[in-house]
């Protein structure tokens, strides 16, 4: 059986500021099964400037007229809320996650909620002071690559192998290309780093994914290799875990048509439910490298398989021909493999249609 997959249920914002919903999302999250619920800290004074424009997307899903601030402002959920989704996490047996924005986020979570990894967004992959923080807590970090080339991505990785290995040193970009370079570094990165794949567009077009970049970064870096998921559907997500992505993230709402920017590139509850059971029978599909007959086929092979058999009555003495000699089912006498040896033999007994030939 392949490793298990962690599920994150991505419940972002669509909570849109409300606790009640956020509660609703961790019980849908849980009902269908996924690992882990992820939700977004941010303090949005600390992301986003007052002129930054918003996505196109986000034009499209939210209030022309608001300002990209405003939106985020509306979306914040504060310590306390942390507080209770977290315990309600711990009641119904998912683990909590969420993705820090900002350094203050990134403390809140990591020392006031002691949560046991990090999932950072393609949108800090240049970040390099919240890479920086994230690696010197020493905790794993999930790291999403949308928008990225090759480059980048080593770039990051550097900053985090930098902090793993050298925590108390001042950061440079030169120490950090030295990290990376490093035996420690590299040791370091592959104990705690999982990469994800990514494509940032909601919903992204089935033409853009490029499922076979998974497999470039798993070359590319020798790390564990995940994929963040916006597609429309389950399909993507599900193929991906064939692809060999060992986390699978994925928004889900309450109600597709709820305001707010990522609701349209969720999936709703019971299709959630749909794609958890879908990427655990992917699993156990895959099984291993090693082609051998499986245990539910050994009974199949007399049934399915052929021997060489009389096409008709031959006498013995009779010359075996391609005339009287076929094969047919069941498989439990001589392969039709030694078809050719047998032709031009002389029957040494008496045959009836449809017997086995005998040694």
């Amino acid at each position: 059986m392949a490793n298990r997959t962690l599920i994150i249920a991505e419940a972002g914002v669509n909570h849109n500021g409300s606790l009640d919903r956020a509660l609703q999302l961790i019980d849908v999250a849980a009902a269908a099964g996924a690992d882990a619920v992820k939700f977004q800290t941010f303090k949005a004074d600390k992301l986003v400037s007052r002129t930054a424009p918003k996505a196109e997307y986000q034009q499209k899903t939210t209030d022309s007229t608001e300002s990209h601030y405003e939106m985020l402002k509306k979306l914040e959920l504060d310590r306390e809320a942390h507080f209770v989704l977290i315990r309600q996490c711990h009641l119904k047996g998912i683990e909590f996650l969420s993705t820090p924005f900002d350094l203050e986020s990134m403390d809140l979570l990591v020392h006031k909620f002691a949560l046991p990894r990090i999932k950072l967004s393609s949108g800090d992959i240049t970040n390099a002071p919240l890479l920086f923080e994230a690696a010197r807590t020493g905790k794993p970090v999930i790291l999403s690559t949308g928008m990225c080339t090759l480059g980048e991505i080593e770039t990051a990785l550097g900053v985090l192998a930098f902090a793993y290995t050298l925590p108390k040193e001042l950061p440079s970009v030169q120490g950090f290309e030295n990290a990376y370079g490093s035996e420690t570094g590299q040791r370091a990165l592959k104990d705690k780093v999982t990469l994800l794949h990514c494509t940032t567009e909601y919903p992204a077009p089935f033409a853009d994914i490029n499922l076979c970049a998974i497999r470039t970064l798993q070359r590319a870096f020798g790390l564990p290799v995940g994929y963040s998921d916006h597609t429309v559907g389950i399909a993507i997500p599900v193929a991906a875990i064939a692809m060999g992505a060992v986390i699978i993230e994925k928004h889900f709402t309450v109600d597709r048509n709820l305001p707010g920017p990522d609701q349209k590139a969720s999936l709703e509850p019971d299709e959630l439910k749909q794609m958890v059971r879908s990427i655990r029978e992917v699993e156990l599909a895959l099984g291993s490298t090693l082609k051998h007959p499986a245990a539910s086929e050994w009974k199949n092979r007399l049934v399915a398989r052929k021997s060489l058999v009389a096409a008709r009555n031959i006498c013995k003495g009779e010359l075996l021909t391609q005339d009287n000699l076929t094969v047919k089912r069941p498989g439990d006498g001589i392969s039709p493999a030694h078809y050719w040896e047998w032709l031009g033999r002389i029957a040494d007994r008496d045959y009836q249609q449809d017997d086995k030939v005998q040694p």
